[in-house]
């Protein structure tokens, strides 16, 4: 999944994280999570070069950096941190990524959410917030720890506003990561 207009990131992690963000845009919002397996784009068109050239990759100059590979549909019925915690990777795959969309919160809004309430009625609480942001999360992390994460408001739903960074989403960082853990 090459993306023609995904800007020149200064590593590859970020470009990868980028492509996954700008792919999942093109599919519009309210959107299933989205899981993909990152591998060496080098080792693929030297080791697959059938697949390498299924996914437009049979050009050497795009051979460097990682190829976003997406995955079997991430079930639904299941909750998302127990779905992750049944992968494992095949070595050939150097890193994942994970694309879900949310509703987030200011950190100001903290202060009020009710006590006690169970995970469905803080989801009704958090959609009926008037504070409340759509956003797609894209997070992605490499075998060796590394890790990157592109974030785009529904409001401002434009290539030049996703924001990114290694600590945007940790928690969801944290949990791709396990997911390599022997």
């Amino acid at each position: 999944m090459t993306m023609s207009n995904t800007p020149m990131a200064a590593n590859p992690l970020t470009r990868a994280v980028l492509e996954i963000d700008e792919y999942a845009s093109g599919l519009g919002w309210d959107q299933p999570a989205r899981l993909f397996a990152l591998v060496d784009t080098v080792r693929l068109r030297t080791q697959e070069p059938a697949l390498a050239a299924q996914l437009g990759l049979e050009d050497a100059s795009a051979t460097t950096g990682l190829t976003p590979i997406e995955q079997d549909e991430v079930p639904t019925d299941k909750a998302l941190d127990e779905f992750l915690g049944t992968i494992a990777w095949p070595d050939a795959v150097v890193g994942c990524a994970l694309t879900v969309e949310r509703l987030m919160l200011p950190p100001s809004a903290e202060k009020q959410v009710p006590e006690g309430l169970s995970e469905a009625r803080l989801a009704s609480w958090v959609a009926q917030h008037p504070d409340r942001q759509e956003v797609r999360m894209t997070v992605a992390v490499l075998r060796d720890g590394s890790r990157d994460a592109a974030v785009r408001l529904r409001e401002k739903d434009s290539p030049t506003e996703v924001l990114t960074g290694p600590d945007l989403v940790p928690g969801l960082a944290e949990a791709l990561r396990a997911t390599f853990a022997d």
